[in-house]
């Protein structure tokens, strides 16, 4: 390995924890609510608006990620992430009245929101960066899988503040790793064709950068595929212990496998389909097609086939070929617009994902509330359609490899 190689191995790492640490952040949040309903005396509508300003402070992160790394470069930006995140970690540890609680969620989610965005930044533009990626969020479902189990142990012994302590402690050597190894003003600065730059030149000219890339039909559409992606998702792990239990009667051991091996499957899926696919010599776009493919083909056998092991293996499967989605649209992100633009159409593409995450569920429990649980697997086969329809658009609006961007760090192709 170089020595570029190696400088870049570590905060790649760093990456990798960063990523955990925000798994077991969203892994915990359920675990921690029935304590937080019976700290504060509330009813499970008014804890509910803790998601709403969290998701508020993500999509900020979204949309000010870009012009931040292009005024300060990634590491300062990674640092204000880390910061925030830390900081309302230690005071919501601190146990706040509920007013600030529901304020604290704003930081933490723009803290989140910044570390996702920036990261996805950051490897987006390092040689190998489909692989990096899918490694980076496969990192995520790590720590989603932990963050339940050490929630669950902490409650059995101290107050739920103590697991923010623990989590906002945790982000203190990833905030001093980042500072120590990542360059002080290393912002992508990819080279363009001429025709390009000049569009990069036009595109940006008066218009800020949030404005010109909200303005490029290509990012517009990737960030409506990923907001159907998180939707989807999201409606999946949320209501399927439902769906098994009420639609198809297992108990709630066996349900509750069951989701658990959705999102296992979720991590292997980012963890194994890219090497396999780059073996095969599979373009992204088409490991991406296989995958919705995958999604659609899961989705119909959770509805069509009965019994417990036709679940299980259906939602195994159906994780499995979701896994590579949305880091294979980040990797992919840089060929969705000009070079200038791309930091901030990465943050765009971040940010969006939220609204799905929050619509979709909803909608597919409004609708399971209506009809009966069983709508669960057609909801999701519908999703997985549209996801199909908008990746074969985003598709055709992508450059050729002839003018995707170069990574800043081409000349150390291979080293990680």
């Amino acid at each position: 390995m170089s020595a570029l190689g190696r400088r870049l191995w570590v905060p790649v790492m760093l990456s990798y924890a960063a990523f955990i640490l925000v798994g077991v952040s969203a892994g915990v949040a359920g675990v921690l609510l029935p304590a937080q309903i019976d700290d504060y005396g509330l009813d499970k509508a008014t804890i509910g608006t803790t998601f709403f300003t969290f998701s508020a402070g993500f999509m900020l992160a979204g949309s000010s990620a870009g012009p931040l790394i292009h005024r300060f470069g990634v590491r300062t930006t990674l640092l204000v992430g880390c910061g925030a995140y830390i900081l309302a970690g230690l005071v919501t540890a601190a146990r706040p009245p509920f007013l600030a609680l529901v304020a604290l969620q704003l930081i933490a989610g723009y803290g989140t929101g910044l570390i996702e965005s920036v990261l996805n930044v950051y490897l987006a533009d390092l040689p190998g960066a489909t692989t990096l990626l899918n490694r980076l969020h496969a990192f995520f479902g790590v720590g989603a899988l932990l963050g339940p189990l050490l929630a669950t142990w902490m409650l059995g012994r101290l107050p739920w503040t103590a697991v923010w302590l623990v989590l906002a402690l945790a982000g203190l050597p990833l905030l001093a790793g980042f500072r120590l190894t990542l360059p002080a003003r290393e912002v992508p600065t990819m080279p363009e064709a001429s025709e390009a730059r000049e569009r990069s030149r036009r595109a940006a000219s008066g218009r800020g950068l949030l404005g010109a890339a909200s303005r490029e039909p290509a990012v517009l559409l990737g960030a409506a595929f990923l907001a159907v992606y998180v939707g989807l998702e999201i409606s999946v792990g949320n209501w399927g212990f439902s769906f098994l239990v009420d639609g198809r009667g297992q108990g709630d051991l066996l349900a509750g496998y069951t989701v658990s091996a959705y999102w296992l499957g979720l991590t292997l899926g980012r963890f194994l389909i890219s090497p396999a696919a780059a073996r095969l010599g599979m373009t992204d776009i088409g490991m991406t097609f296989a995958c919705l493919a995958g999604v659609t083909t899961a989705a119909m056998l959770a509805w069509s086939l009965p019994g417990p092991v036709a679940a299980v293996v259906s939602f195994v499967l159906l994780g499995f070929f979701l896994g590579p989605i949305f880091p294979t649209t980040m990797a992919v992100a840089p060929r969705l617009t000009v070079a200038r633009l791309v930091p901030t159409a990465i943050g765009l593409l971040n940010g969006v994902s939220v609204v799905g995450g929050a619509v979709f569920p909803w909608l597919a429990g409004t609708i399971a509330e209506g009809l009966g649980p069983w709508t669960l697997p057609p909801f999701a086969a519908v999703l997985a359609l549209l996801q199909l329809v908008l990746w074969w658009q985003v598709a055709r609006r992508m450059t050729t490899s002839s003018t995707k961007p170069r990574s800043i760090h081409a000349e150390d192709q291979g080293a990680i």
